[in-house]
């Protein structure tokens, strides 16, 4: 009886990513630049791959699915993407096309002892889906082309004592700039994230009028995001541009407009509406209301008597 194939396999090296592709071995262990005209794996053992490394993907002429988490997106439009330690990742191919992918992957053990291995956990597109990649003007092209110059040459070259400090500050400024370019992006795709936040606006008032939030409690950031089909990451990221506040801030800013509601037009006690708010506890509903407003649900209820 045949052995059943893996769900995925795991890839803890740079080199084992390399066989996996059929490229050479990297010229440095823990940080790779390579070009693909393919992302079909060589011989895979299992259909999804998940490698413990950050990679970053530069992409012309691509058309097809990227697997990311457990959803498929279309990855046709975009031109750079970000993957995190950890994510499950695959490929469907739309037929045959010529298209080139370049890849700089690199071990988070590169940035052990630089301000950079804390700081990139700040960097959220790192965990955002495919179909949110980043969409680079012309002039943007030319900024991040210049840097991976920088960053190709460097890898090409024989490492020294100060290879490690260059290279780490020309991925720091590569990341940099994406965060800029990414931000200017939720400004400049306004209408798809307004949808976006008139559709989350939607969302919590329908949970909260169905009785979903008594049966399940108050909804998580990831039921949210998950709805909305987005990253939770990108979803909050979004927001935060567009409204100042995140998406936990959101269901929060829902949860006290609803209280409101109930202390100024019931007669229900304040346990009874921190339970039909989905709190299990009365007092983290007076917690976050106080947090909220600077005063507590019974003397806010006094004022409108």
């Amino acid at each position: 009886m045949a052995s059943k194939r893996p769900a995925h396999i795991v890839l803890n090296s740079l080199s084992a990513l390399h066989d996996l592709l059929g490229l050479p071995k990297p010229e440095h262990p823990l940080i790779s630049v390579m070009y693909s005209k393919s992302m079909q794996y060589q011989h895979p053992e299992a259909d999804n791959v998940v490698i413990n490394f950050y990679a970053i993907c530069i992409k012309e002429g691509f058309k097809g699915k990227v697997k990311y988490g457990q959803h498929d997106y279309d990855f046709s439009e975009g031109v750079m993407a970000f993957q995190g330690p950890g994510q499950v990742s695959g490929v469907e191919l739309a037929g045959e096309q010529d298209f080139t992918v370049q890849w700089v992957i690199f071990h988070p053990d590169l940035l052990h002892g630089y301000p950079l291995a804390k700081t990139i956990k700040d960097y959220g597109f790192f965990s955002y889906a495919a179909n949110e990649a980043l969409h680079l003007s012309e002039k943007e092209k030319i900024t991040i082309a210049s840097i991976l110059v920088n960053i190709e040459q460097e890898y090409h070259t024989n490492i020294d004592n100060f290879s490690q400090d260059v290279m780490v500050a020309n991925l720091d400024l590569l990341l940099s700039y994406c965060n800029r370019f990414y931000n200017r992006q939720f400004i400049t795709r306004k209408k798809v994230n307004h949808d976006l936040l008139g559709k989350l606006e939607d969302l919590l008032s329908n949970y909260f009028n169905s009785g979903m939030v008594q049966q399940s409690g108050l909804p998580s950031v990831q039921y949210v995001s998950a709805q909305l089909n987005v990253s939770p990451n990108y979803l909050s990221d979004m927001l935060r541009t567009l409204t100042g506040q995140g998406t936990q801030q959101h269901i929060h800013n829902k949860v006290i407009e609803r209280a409101k509601e109930f202390l100024t037009t019931s007669q229900l006690s304040v346990s009874e509406i921190a339970y039909e708010l989905g709190f299990e506890h009365p007092q983290s509903f007076n917690k976050l209301f106080k947090t909220r407003t600077g005063t507590t649900p019974l003397k806010f209820r006094t004022t409108f008597n």
